[in-house]
């Protein structure tokens, strides 16, 4: 839904009864002759004025404070349309829509006292809506983290053998009848193909990684004349001078398909010994390479995927749907209460929002017209695509050149009387 567009005008009184100032702002611009806009009377409250360098540096900083609450107004307004989507409801300010509120505008005595200074009255208003802004972003990094993780696991629920929780799919029977090993030299690791990668990957897989694993040393089998004489040991050893792959010969075996894939299971030396050897007097201590991690990403250089870290276990048959459930009722509920949270400090932000606008309004008109304070302040409610014509007949009535409208196309427009737009 959209927002009409507002107009605040001031205008000094000089010396002229505040009623007269009000008919000439509604003779200008909001009459039968001059249609431009709905117009109402705008409460401004007596404010602390200061000196005039700290009402002239306000006026700097009041123009970045009113863009920033705004930006947090229009944020908290998004978070709620997106999160109601098609069916959400109008956000309100303090039970009523938010043009009533403008239209119907009362300065808030009670929460920002008007005997304050204005600079504090300021950081005031500004330090409560950093803080919905702040809240926001927190309340939000949580639902979206909720979401992902709903996601993800909405993915492996109803993913292939490459994603989906393996032990929803695995049974007793099926395992038990599979050789797997888990001990300091082998390791049996699952592994998805697609289908399409069937032939190849039956064809390949006791290639791959033929640069991983060094097999040389004293050669006795094809040698054994030389068996029990002195040979070279340890370092002295090549154990690269002749490589090949940590596949178990013969331990290929197919576990299960779906639609898309095949599991298989595979076996694979888990790490190779590197001897240790001296160095004058020096040992230096042999070490273990790792060789799964090495195997595991060869596999994932061709796609195939290797179902890392699954070790079966029926105790966790069902978990996945359990948890898919709750993280659903979680992103349900937090949803819930992010969007009460919303409407609650979108009114507050737009509160605030007001209340900078007002604050504006009489720096702006202090500066301009002077002390002591005696001003009258409206607001048009532009009547649809008449902003030009509005604009244009109060400076025609107010401007110094009175009768000549001027076309200003610069983005700072001046005027002869105080004018900020107001776009909720």
């Amino acid at each position: 839904m959209s927002h009409p567009s507002y107009l605040i005008a001031a205008i000094s009184n000089s010396g002229q009864a505040p009623e007269t100032s009000y008919r000439q702002l509604q003779n200008a611009a909001a009459c039968p002759s001059a249609p431009y806009g709905e117009m109402f009377k705008l409460e401004v409250p007596s404010l602390m004025v200061g000196t005039l360098d700290s009402l002239m540096n306000l006026s700097d900083d009041l123009g970045k404070t009113d863009q920033l609450i705004e930006s947090i107004v229009r944020k908290v307004e998004k978070s709620s349309h997106d999160l109601a989507g098609k069916k959400g409801s109008e956000l309100t300010v303090g039970g009523v829509p938010s043009t009533r509120y403008i239209q119907q505008f009362a300065w808030d005595y009670a929460k920002f006292p008007n005997r304050r200074p204005l600079k504090e009255l300021v950081s005031l208003i500004s330090g409560g809506v950093a803080a919905i802004d702040e809240e926001l972003k927190q309340l939000s990094n949580s639902y979206g983290e909720k979401q992902v993780a709903l996601q993800d696991a909405k993915r492996k629920k109803g993913g292939n053998l490459m994603t989906v929780d393996l032990n929803d799919v695995l049974d007793e029977k099926t395992v038990r009848g599979l050789k797997i090993y888990d001990t300091e030299y082998l390791k049996t690791l699952f592994v998805a193909v697609g289908k399409s990668q069937r032939e190849a990957f039956e064809k390949d897989v006791y290639g791959m990684g033929t640069e991983l694993v060094g097999y040389g040393g004293p050669d006795w089998s094809n040698n054994p004349g030389g068996l029990g004489q002195s040979a070279n040991f340890g370092a002295q050893v090549d154990r690269h001078g002749k490589k090949g792959s940590p596949v178990v010969p013969g331990s290929l075996e197919k576990v299960t398909e779906d639609n898309d894939s095949i599991l298989y299971t595979v076996t694979v030396l888990r790490s190779m010994y590197e001897a240790g050897y001296y160095e004058g007097e020096e040992f230096v201590a042999g070490t273990k390479i790792d060789l799964l991690d090495a195997f595991a990403k060869v596999l994932r250089e061709k796609r195939y995927m290797v179902r890392e870290n699954f070790t079966y276990d029926p105790a966790q048959q069902g978990k996945a749907a359990m948890a898919l459930e709750q993280l659903q009722v979680e992103v349900d509920n937090t949803r819930s209460g992010l969007t009460r949270w919303c409407k609650t400090h979108y009114g507050e932000a737009f509160v605030a929002w007001m209340h900078i606008k007002v604050i504006r309004v009489f720096v702006e008109s202090v500066l301009r017209y002077g002390l002591p304070v005696d001003f009258t302040a409206v607001l048009y409610k532009v009547t649809g695509g008449k902003e030009p014509q509005l604009v244009g007949a109060l400076d025609k009535t107010f401007g110094e050149n009175k009768g000549k409208e001027e076309d200003i196309e610069d983005d700072e427009e001046y005027h002869d009387f105080v004018l900020i737009k107001f776009d909720p």
